[in-house]
């Protein structure tokens, strides 16, 4: 079987005889129900594969969709014009670099269509090409736009670059509502939404396809599909594994299935990991592997969000689709672009839950984000944290709470924040990354957070404060019985008293009972 990793022309796919999934039955539903249409998904999703599916359509390559459904659609498969810009591969650093980009591609599209000397700005230039390629074809425009957000998501941190990039973007994309009577089709996707005071406010013709349950599954791979279309693949990955044909599956599922763009929704896989663990015979995190942005951790930080919260917090859905706050709460931002998931949904109050959709996701998140909330940077966190695992099971408890000490130092007391957040956030950080290898929950007690480290042999109590004492912390462990679900099971209980000191922003003081 031939994988197209990497390969986003729908062209090549079938040309070559690389495994196509299916997903002519969705972009059939969407050219023959509507008109205006916008998809975000994570990077890698397959959202520029649908692009390029659309192309070749509305191009009238009937061959290349020989053996799909839409070789079944009742269609004149005559080709129409087409406009197709793709932003995903610029860099866009000033407001030279976007112009440069749309540059290219209006210039592209006047050598066929022509340009009339009054028009001068991009928008007026599109919008003369468009006119022009209706009247010289005799046919209405498509006009598919491919990663529409990426110079605004590239700008993220410079507020006076975003501006220079939404005065440029909002009037050319604002052509597809001014002139519709020209315009057969359009579908743009991102990763985001910059929505109500953004580049799309007036764009109230586009139906937002994103959270839409018949369109869960138009990008990316379902459990049924992984079953028709890579069955024999799956054999072959699990004898490579040594397991057994069901645990493997179960195995595809844990590491990359679920992320659900809906309530009641199936889950869908990412389709970059799976096909990358297929070709190769090896479980790995490709999808994290090709990079995570930074500008997700300046926006926790920007916000001071208490990390904990990611998975507790709930958003209604107009925050939830929308980036437009992501100054205040960077949640939307983190579900949009793949390192959140919905998991839940309160009928009562109309709002969602999230949380990681998969095992490659979530440690590869807690990974990325440790160094960032480090205070020592003198190790990297797949070392300490494998010695922090080694102590833990093997029951070194002192051993373990000196490396928490030594965590802490040498850390910049002047730390920007709430000292209490300060803590939290590196806590958590700390504590999630060591709960990818040994279990490890966390408690919120009296508005303060308890931790609770268990292993086969062993359970570790910790109770953190701030500017108390380690003394105070041992005793809320007794006064509240924390330990009392644990007598009697034959492990080793420690429990520990921690005292942060919001002045130095360090380990003051802990004690160990």
């Amino acid at each position: 079987m031939k994988y197209p990793i990497g390969i986003q022309d729908f062209g090549e796919i079938r040309r070559g005889g690389y495994v196509y999934v299916d997903k002519t039955p969705h972009m059939w539903k969407m050219i023959s129900e509507g008109k205006y249409y916008f998809l975000s998904r994570p990077r890698r999703f397959g959202k520029s594969l649908m692009v390029s599916t659309l192309e070749a359509f509305f191009s009238g390559c009937r061959d290349l969709f020989k053996g799909l459904f839409a070789d079944t659609v009742e269609w004149d498969w005559q080709q129409y014009p087409i406009l197709h810009l793709d932003l995903n591969v610029g860099r866009y650093t000033s407001p030279e670099a976007l112009e440069n980009m749309l540059e290219t591609h209006l210039s592209l599209w006047e050598k066929s269509y022509g340009r009339e000397d009054y028009e001068k700005t991009p928008e007026a230039r599109f919008m003369g090409i468009v006119r022009r390629a209706f009247e010289q074809t005799g046919r209405q425009v498509v006009i598919l736009v491919d990663e529409y957000d990426k110079p605004l998501l590239q700008a993220i941190g410079n507020e006076e670059l975003q501006a220079e990039y939404r005065s440029t973007l909002k009037p050319f994309y604002g052509v597809l509502k001014t002139y519709d009577r020209y315009i057969k089709f359009a579908f743009l996707t991102g990763v985001t939404k910059f929505g109500k005071v953004s580049v799309f406010s007036d764009l109230n013709n586009l139906e937002d396809l994103t959270m839409l349950s018949q369109y869960n599954a138009v990008c990316g791979v379902s459990e049924e599909e992984l079953h028709q279309y890579f069955d024999e693949s799956v054999a072959e990955l699990a004898t490579r594994n040594r397991l057994t044909k069901d645990a493997c599956y179960e195995r595809l599922r844990h590491d990359f299935d679920g992320y659900h763009f809906n309530v009641d929704t199936v889950g869908m896989y990412n389709p970059f990991s799976l096909l990358n663990t297929l070709k190769n015979q090896s479980f790995r995190d490709y999808w994290f592997e090709t990079g995570t942005p930074t500008f997700l951790i300046y926006q926790l930080q920007k916000t001071s969000y208490p990390l904990e919260m990611m998975t507790r917090e709930e958003l209604f859905e107009d925050t939830l689709n929308s980036i437009d706050v992501m100054d205040e709460n960077p949640l939307p931002l983190l579900y949009q672009s793949g390192y959140l998931t919905i998991k839940g949904y309160d009928e009562t109050f109309k709002t969602y839950r999230l949380g990681f959709p998969n095992r490659e996701v979530e440690e590869g998140f807690v990974k990325f984000l440790v160094p960032f909330y480090s205070p020592n940077k003198a190790e990297k966190p797949q070392t300490y944290i494998a010695n922090f695992v080694r102590d833990v099971q093997s029951g070194n408890a002192e051993g373990f709470m000196q490396r928490v000490e030594r965590f802490f130092d040498g850390g910049d007391y002047q730390v920007a924040g709430k000292a209490e957040l300060y803590f939290q956030n590196t806590l958590w950080a700390l504590f999630k990354l060591l709960g990818l290898y040994v279990d490890v929950e966390r408690h919120t007690t009296d508005g303060r957070m308890d931790i609770l480290v268990q292993t086969k042999n062993y359970v570790y109590i910790l109770e953190p404060k701030i500017d108390q004492s380690a003394d105070i912390a041992l005793q809320q462990i007794e006064d509240k019985q924390y330990a009392k679900p644990f007598e009697g099971d034959g492990r080793t209980i420690y429990k520990i008293g921690i005292n942060f000191s919001s002045e130095t922003r360090r380990l003051a003081e802990w004690k160990l009972r």
